[in-house]
């Protein structure tokens, strides 16, 4: 954690809805003029596609067969963590971009499943991080102890395999067979090293659909926002205005303590009205150190 060179981190599973959050990050960035520069997990995979098949090829001939981008080995956590600490003293450091798609191909001037060349970041007020391991603790890496602002994005399992399949077919052309085995070879890694996070994160958004999702791999639609729920966590509830939450956000209530429950239509107002004033402190303390 560094005052003068703040980090914000926001870790969820592919398909939790992380990229929408960003968005919302970057509508208070420009609100604010606030000036981030932005780091993507995938940016620190360890292989590009070709060698990451390869990789889990040669994985299951060795009786593995749920090697993933989850499990902490398949990335590059070690520059991660290089690049977190570097800028936290000297608000210096570097990223590349993973191009997943023909239009970032066409974007970036790179092939499809490899990586742009690394380079150094512009001058800016703090670091954005949004990816897989952004609170990953092993025994030779900790993440967690860089972020000020941590965030976890947690839907419930069945809604976030829903967001997965649908997205995957509709902008990645894969069938829904390959994306279940995606999911299946996916787990055991989930669960040693994406799940652990949210008990390290700062704020825990989780969306819970009110619709039934009982079977997700036949779902035709993703429930909507208006058919959720979103139960918000603090892990340090002290100094949170639950009072004025509620009464800003039509219809929440609180279910514990530390949590409060808002529609689903109402995310984009919940997240600026918690995260808006935590985004300011990390500003202005900023701006008194230097």
């Amino acid at each position: 954690m560094s005052a003068r060179h703040p980090i914000i981190s926001i870790t969820g599973s592919s398909g939790a809805g992380t990229t929408s959050v960003k968005r919302i990050f970057e509508q208070i960035f420009r609100r604010e003029k606030v000036e981030a520069a932005f780091i993507e997990g995938d940016a620190f995979h360890r292989y590009d596609r070709a060698a990451m098949k390869e990789k889990v090829a040669e994985e299951e001939s060795r009786g593995n067969p749920n090697f993933t981008h989850f499990n902490t080995d398949a990335n590059e956590l070690e520059v991660l963590d290089e690049v977190f600490a570097d800028y936290g003293r000297k608000g210096v450091g570097r990223t590349r971009t993973y191009v997943h798609d023909d239009e970032e191909a066409a974007l970036y001037g790179c092939a499809p499943g490899t990586f742009t060349p690394w380079l150094d970041f512009a001058p800016s007020d703090l670091l954005f991080y949004e990816g897989l391991h952004g609170c990953a603790v092993t025994d030779k890496i900790n993440l967690a102890r860089h972020g000020d602002l941590k965030i976890g994005v947690v839907p419930v399992i069945n809604l976030e395999w829903i967001q997965k399949i649908h997205r995957d077919r509709s902008t990645r052309g894969y069938s829904t067979e390959a994306v279940m085995d995606v999911i299946l070879r996916r787990m055991p890694d989930y669960v040693r090293y994406i799940v652990p996070q949210f008990a390290l994160t700062n704020i825990n958004f989780q969306r819970v659909p009110i619709v039934d999702t009982s079977n997700p791999f036949i779902a035709r639609w993703i429930p909507t926002p208006d058919e959720s729920m979103l139960v918000i966590r603090f892990a340090n509830p002290r100094g949170i205005d639950f009072a004025y939450l509620l009464s800003m956000i039509h219809d929440s209530f609180m279910s514990r303590a530390n949590s409060i429950v808002v529609p689903g239509n109402k995310l984009d107002l919940a997240m600026q009205l918690i995260l808006t004033p935590l985004i300011l402190q990390l500003i202005e303390r900023r701006q008194r150190l230097i």
